[in-house]
């Protein structure tokens, strides 16, 4: 009787191990139950910082349209002889400013400006500042559009791969969203950011997504060029786990020992 309870025992503890719980599957547990007060102390979708390799758009617009043509570069460019079209989305259109290795822009008129770790809005308004009151009578206002701004998400995802954002911001959901979501066997509670910062270090941070807390974690909004890694779970392991030839046979004795056992045990009574 104790060896039948062992061997059910044995078997109901393989069952259970091999199965994912449902708590370790459900994003942000709780989240509704987040105090207001939490929810709008959460930090803003921050500026992207602008580091070298970036490729950007920078407008230059004010009323006076004829004053701020020398300040953008599709009509700098034209005057020098260019088509005037933005060309698309090319990253290797000329009317964009790559930031070299130094964090330096080559700007019309201004020159060298060195933009490297400044965030959007501070280059927005340091350009501003090198135009007005210098070149202009009133101060233009100047946008600046990331055109390269990418992360990548791999692991346990059903659609692995680079994920771009045309609008320079994107959120963690969201590229697990458009990586087609965590598979079964993803792991939920560790999920991993790679990020490079603007002085060329790296940072490694963890998101769980069990927790509730996730929405209001600094790692929830991407900055470019973000690695995005989801470790696969227990389940996943052993099922990748390869069992070797010598294991799997001596396991298949121990096996068929067992089951004579049992049998002679039943007999016996």
């Amino acid at each position: 009787m104790k060896s039948k309870l062992f061997l059910l025992l044995s078997m109901a503890a393989v069952i259970f191990t091999s199965c994912n719980t449902t708590k370790d599957i459900p994003y942000m547990i709780g989240a509704n139950q987040l105090p207001q007060e939490v929810l709008q102390s959460a930090a803003k979708a921050s500026d992207p910082a602008v580091m070298p390799g970036d490729m950007l758009q920078i407008n230059v617009i004010s009323s006076n349209t004829e004053a701020v043509k020398p300040f953008n570069k599709i009509d700098y460019v034209s005057n020098l002889g260019g088509s005037g079209s933005m060309n698309g989305n090319s990253e290797n259109s000329m009317y964009y400013y790559l930031v070299d290795d130094k964090g330096n822009i080559e700007f019309p008129l201004l020159g060298t400006l060195h933009v490297g770790g400044m965030s959007k809005s501070a280059t927005e308004n340091y350009i501003a500042s090198q135009i007005y009151p210098r070149y202009l009578t009133e101060r233009p206002s100047v946008e600046v559009r990331f055109q390269n701004f990418r992360v990548s998400i791999l692991g346990e995802v059903n659609s692995p791969g680079v994920i771009k954002a045309t609008n320079g911001r994107l959120n963690l959901l969201e590229a697990i969203a458009q990586a087609g979501d965590l598979t079964i066997h993803g792991r939920r509670d560790n999920v991993m950011i790679v990020r490079t910062n603007s002085d060329g270090s790296r940072s490694i941070n963890t998101v769980n997504m069990n927790d509730k807390n996730m929405i209001v974690s600094p790692s929830f909004n991407l900055q470019q060029n973000d690695i995005i890694y989801v470790e696969p779970n227990s389940s996943r392991a052993r099922q990748s786990w390869n069992v070797p030839p010598a294991l799997s046979l001596g396991m298949s004795s121990v096996g068929t020992l067992i089951s004579i056992a049992t049998f002679i045990i039943t007999l016996t009574k």
